[in-house]
């Protein structure tokens, strides 16, 4: 069988009990959460892996093309 090389954009977060939290902007749903951040990578290569196994018609799909993040200041 013949590998595929996917690459993936993962937000990194920290909340407010240090915990790192992890989501991939291009799989709704898959994420997950860590103590350390070389944990958190670890996790959510295997969070990806799982989650193309049960969705795997997605393989296929060409992921949209990350661009970059940028924060929004509001007033409210």
């Amino acid at each position: 069988m013949k590998h595929k090389i996917l690459n993936f954009t993962v937000l990194i977060e920290q909340d407010e009990d240090g915990i790192y939290v992890a989501s991939v902007s291009e799989l709704e749903g898959c994420h997950t959460q860590a103590r350390t951040l070389d944990e958190l990578r670890e996790r959510i290569k295997e969070a990806i892996q799982l989650y193309l196994e049960v969705k795997s018609d997605l393989i296929n799909d060409v992921p949209l093309e990350f661009i970059g993040i940028q924060k929004v200041e509001v007033t409210v």
